[in-house]
């Protein structure tokens, strides 16, 4: 499961439902909400997990189903809307790919990227990108020295390349830990069962974790000197950073970073706006979101040097009220919440007003549009959407 912005969890199950699996939602509290059932032609087997965009929508694939049998990317609000983007083995001869069994990754492009298990022009498999609106691109396919059937989802690491393993293939036959750039060029890291008895492990059907000293690790179900698997780890030579966790919230929202030598630290910074902070230990940091941040990457000095975070933070906003609550077109309405600095558009239920300004990181003034309607003020930053509790009445 995940954990969405806002604070319920989501997941899914590979069976069950109408027929081939569920998407759920459950609360802290364990409310259980069912909010999709796969029919098969939506999907069938979602099997690789979701995860949340910077839309705030989830994305995820599904293994079978769709309109070809052999798997779909889908997205679905947090309502429970569904929506399939792509349906695999829509080209000839699947040069697509077929049935994809790790989630997706969002990048810092915006696009998200994925795996599929098999199909392809050489039948062992692909990455791929594909747009929020479903446009699909085949980076790579997999053939057998450079691996074949990637089982796992993609990690984007620090470098800004994507990293994975491939359950068969490579020089020994027993997968690959690769590398790929955003433009699709593949590098082979390390071939598994290259040691005598295979004993630095077979065929990786897990992901990647890269941890915060910059180095990759990893699991092998089989092979190792006991041949019961192993776990590994495969220096690049990356650089450390620290993570936050987690990575969204909003103002004086509660973050734990995570690093290596942190002790001593005497700064923290999300996108340049000083925060406090606690250091607990030489691998934690407390601290909260300060106000005026905004959506960017997280710094922390250390006597060692300054560490940037992963992935950037995003700081979400929030509207508390706004005033007045209601009037004719024209009128000049003073939102006010956290988090507003740097709003890209304001609507008035659904219609973007075509005036405002940002006076603050804690308000916004904006002109009610022609067009217009009742209903709820958003206010949109880098970080997410704001809407608000209450509708604002056009008279």
């Amino acid at each position: 499961m995940i954990q969405a912005t806002n604070g319920s969890f989501y997941g899914t199950t590979s069976s069950g439902g109408v027929v081939g699996g569920t998407v759920f939602k459950i609360t802290s509290r364990g409310t259980f909400t069912l909010l999709h059932s796969f029919e098969g032609t939506d999907g069938s087997e979602p099997v690789g997990g979701l995860i949340q965009a910077t839309d705030g929508n989830l994305y995820g694939t599904t293994f079978r189903g769709g309109a070809n049998g052999v798997g779909t990317v889908f997205k679905v609000t947090l309502a429970g809307t569904l929506t399939t983007l792509y349906s695999f083995c829509t080209q000839s001869g699947c040069t697509d790919g077929e049935n994809p069994l790790g989630g997706l990754v969002q990048a810092s492009n915006g696009i998200f990227y994925g795996t599929t298990y098999d199909g392809g022009a050489n039948n062992g498999g692909t990455v791929f990108k594909i747009t929020s609106g479903g446009t699909l691109t085949t980076l790579y396919n997999f053939g057998s020295l450079d691996g074949f059937y990637p089982e796992a989802a993609l990690i984007q690491a620090t470098d800004g390349n994507f990293y994975g393993t491939t359950y068969l293939g490579g020089a020994g036959d027993e997968g690959t830990v690769f590398k790929i750039t955003t433009a699709g060029t593949l590098t082979t890291l390390h071939s598994f069962c290259s040691e005598s008895g295979c004993a630095d492990g077979e065929t990786p059907a897990g992901a990647l974790v890269q941890a915060t000293n910059g180095t990759f690790y990893g699991t092998t179900p089989g092979g190792g000197t006991k041949g019961d698997g192993t776990v590994f780890s495969l220096a690049v030579g990356l650089g450390s950073f620290v993570e936050t966790l987690p990575t969204s919230g909003k103002v004086a929202a509660a973050i734990k970073i995570l690093g290596t030598n942190l002790t001593g630290a005497t700064a923290v910074s999300f996108n340049g706006t000083a925060a406090t902070f606690r250091v607990v230990s030489s691998s934690e940091i407390i601290t909260t979101v300060p106000s005026g941040a905004t959506t960017g990457f997280v710094s922390v000095t250390t006597p060692g040097g300054t560490l940037s975070s992963n992935v950037t933070f995003r700081v979400t906003p929030v509207i508390s009220s706004f005033t007045p609550t209601s009037g004719p077109v024209g009128t000049v309405v003073t939102i006010t919440g956290n988090g507003l600095k740097g709003a890209t558009h304001v609507t008035f239920g659904g219609v973007k007003a075509t005036s405002f300004t940002v006076d603050s990181d804690t308000q916004v003034t904006a002109t009610v549009p022609t067009g217009a309607k009742t209903g709820n003020v958003a206010i949109t930053t880098a970080g997410g959407t704001a809407t608000s509790t209450g509708t604002f009445t056009v008279t």
